[in-house]
């Protein structure tokens, strides 16, 4: 589905991934994890090209997306949900959600996924009507993932989904991921909560530097003494 072919990207003339592969086939969740700093963020950005691509290509569903722009990525099916969620503070719940459902042009099809994703998140069809700034920080994650959801994605990038929630609220967040994974959304999981991120995921890749360095089943890089002494203090 998603192929991400020996790819050098970073900021302005900053090179910060360098020479990255990494492969997401349909229906999966893979998992990309590693310190803070490590090029993460920066590789779901390339994908959906806000980042400059120095080098290399990223493919999806068969087609090169390398250097179009992020509205055209987005309509061919990926949704990026970003770090520090992003979302319009002055708008409403319904509102954030409605917003993201524009790209499909199809309203009743907004109205299924509005009814899925208020199934999903009960607690933002409690509070539908209500401001996202009034929200705690994993409020506002529930409403940026049911935003990205709402464009129908086949391929759901989440960047960083745990940061600076409390531990009961990334349990729950995480327990919807397998969920809407169910419904054929496939998932590529950017985080920095090794142990969580592997367990929930069929596949991983550590990224150091700017470099892959590991990668493989997730339970082979649980057991891997390298990862569990660098990553999970053992």
């Amino acid at each position: 589905m998603l192929e991400i072919r020996d790819v050098h990207s970073g900021y302005g003339d900053i090179e910060v991934l360098h020479g990255v592969s990494v492969s997401v086939e349909a229906g999966e969740i893979v998992s990309i994890v590693g310190a803070n700093g490590a090029g993460k963020s920066t590789l779901i950005r390339t994908v959906m090209g806000t980042v400059r691509t120095f080098a290399g290509e990223v493919r999806f569903l068969g087609e090169r997306i390398t250097g179009r722009p992020p509205h055209e990525i987005a309509r061919l099916g990926l949704a990026q949900v970003m770090e520090g969620r992003r979302l319009f503070l002055h708008m409403t719940v319904e509102e954030n959600l409605l917003v993201g459902g524009d790209i499909l042009r199809d309203a009743e099809r907004s109205r299924k996924n509005l009814d899925w994703i208020y199934g999903l998140f009960p607690r933002l069809r409690e509070r539908r009507q209500q401001y996202a700034r009034s929200f705690s920080g994993g409020e506002q994650q529930m409403l940026a993932i049911g935003r990205a959801l709402m464009t129908s994605p086949k391929l759901l990038l989440l960047d960083e989904p745990s940061i600076g929630l409390a531990p009961v609220v990334v349990k729950d967040i995480f327990a919807k991921l397998p969920i809407i994974n169910a419904e054929g959304v496939t998932i590529l999981l950017v985080e920095q909560d090794v142990r969580r991120s592997l367990r929930l995921a069929r596949r991983g890749y550590v990224i150091e530097q700017g470099r892959v360095v590991m990668e493989g089943a997730s339970e082979a890089l649980l057991d891997d003494d390298r990862l569990r002494k660098a990553y999970l203090g053992l």
